[in-house]
């Protein structure tokens, strides 16, 4: 069910900063945040504060937005030592953030989570600025707990979060999702062939997230070893991330399988979700809020290496609905491979995923939070 928005624009040109990032799931939101933002006000100036060497600093630019950097990083939880250093950048991020709000002047600050967006929305808060969480995940971030209390509303995506927010903010919005996913202009048999597959094979796509993922790899490469994946009946479009490539390369070139094909990025991947039959993914927040609304049937494996170890979160709350099947990183090399071919054996199977987890999409999800984003400034406004 789509919503229409609602709430309209401020008489005078909007000005928005959008804080947060470190990985693809918190700079997509962002970036659909923004762009609708933009849609419904197209005069509106918008900022973005991130962390210099992240992603965000590549990607917010090539979107064309501006964005500024903080040297700011995260805390190191196992090498507690290491932390004078996060100290003193935090220092200088907080000085900084603090510059950005005074010059920049915005009527609303935006955080997406992820340590990039501690500084800015604090400052944001102390000068008076109303501001506006995110929070993609069903186990919220140290970064945004920190800052609920101080925040107009927070937008979510799972229920059960007032057990750590405040919960006459809390707006059930869903995590937004970049519109071009949704429509990629071909059937699934066009998309297949396009990938250079089979349009009558079955295809499972494995996807690590933005950067990879070492336990994926090491679970097709198994596969390969062991002969497993050239004797499947079933396609497989593997992507491997940048630092894992090399080694993928080599073992489907040791191991040939005609039915792989592996690629370190996958530009496309309105394509490659249409093409999939099966997905088999990292529990992301973005990942699971784009497998809702394409109403794919999955196979989670939540990374172990996350803060608040919230992808095991996200992905048990989907299991426990019926709306994807969930194997531990512990047990992936093991298992992950076995499960993909039952589901795949099994239609009923992922005809159940594919229902249960198209009930849990929130379309709409970046008009939803500009919605909220412009009543609190325009309640801001009226009070001035």
């Amino acid at each position: 069910m789509s919503t229409k928005p609602s709430t309209t624009c401020p008489t005078t040109p909007l000005r928005v900063l959008i804080s947060g990032g470190g990985t693809g799931g918190h700079i997509f939101p962002a970036l659909s945040i923004a762009d609708a933002i933009r849609r419904r006000c197209p005069q509106a100036e918008i900022m973005f504060v991130g962390a210099l060497g992240r992603m965000e600093m590549e990607r917010v630019p090539a979107a064309g937005y501006e964005i500024v950097g903080l040297p700011v990083s995260g805390f190191d939880r196992r090498h507690l030592w290491r932390n004078f250093s996060v100290l003193w950048k935090l220092f200088i991020s907080m000085r900084q953030a603090r510059r950005i709000v005074r010059e920049f002047r915005p009527d609303i600050a935006v955080g997406v989570g992820g340590y990039a967006s501690g500084p800015l929305l604090k400052a944001a808060q102390r000068a008076g600025v109303p501001t506006l969480l995110q929070e993609q995940n069903s186990y919220p971030g140290v970064t945004n707990k920190l800052l609920a209390s101080g925040a107009a509303a927070i937008c979510v995506a799972y229920p059960g979060l007032d057990r750590f927010f405040p919960a006459d903010r809390i707006i059930m919005t869903g995590n937004p999702v970049r519109a071009s996913l949704l429509n990629p202009g071909c059937t699934q048999e066009e998309a297949k062939e396009r990938l250079g597959f089979d349009k009558k094979k079955r295809l499972v796509l494995f996807v690590g997230g933005s950067l990879g993922a070492r336990t994926l790899n090491d679970t097709i490469i198994d596969a390969l070893a062991d002969d497993r994946v050239a004797g499947a009946d079933f396609n497989v479009l593997w992507q491997t991330g940048r630092t894992g490539y090399p080694r993928c390369e080599k073992a489907l070139a040791e191991h040939p399988a005609a039915n792989v094909r592996c690629m370190e990025f996958i530009s496309d991947m309105a394509v490659a979700y249409r093409a999939a039959d099966l997905v088999v993914a990292r529990a992301g927040a973005g990942t699971i809020s784009e497998l809702e609304l394409l109403g794919k049937p999955a196979i989670l494996v939540p990374s172990p290496n996350v803060a608040e170890d919230h992808q095991r979160h996200n992905a048990v709350a989907l299991a426990q609905r019926g709306a994807a099947a969930m194997v531990l990183d512990a047990d992936a090399r093991k298992q992950l491979w076995s499960e993909t071919e039952t589901i795949l054996e099994n239609p009923m199977t992922q005809k159940m995923l594919s229902e249960n987890i198209s009930k849990l999409a929130l379309p709409d999800s970046d008009d939803r939070i500009v919605d909220e984003i412009l009543k609190i400034v325009n309640k801001s406004a009226a009070k001035s």
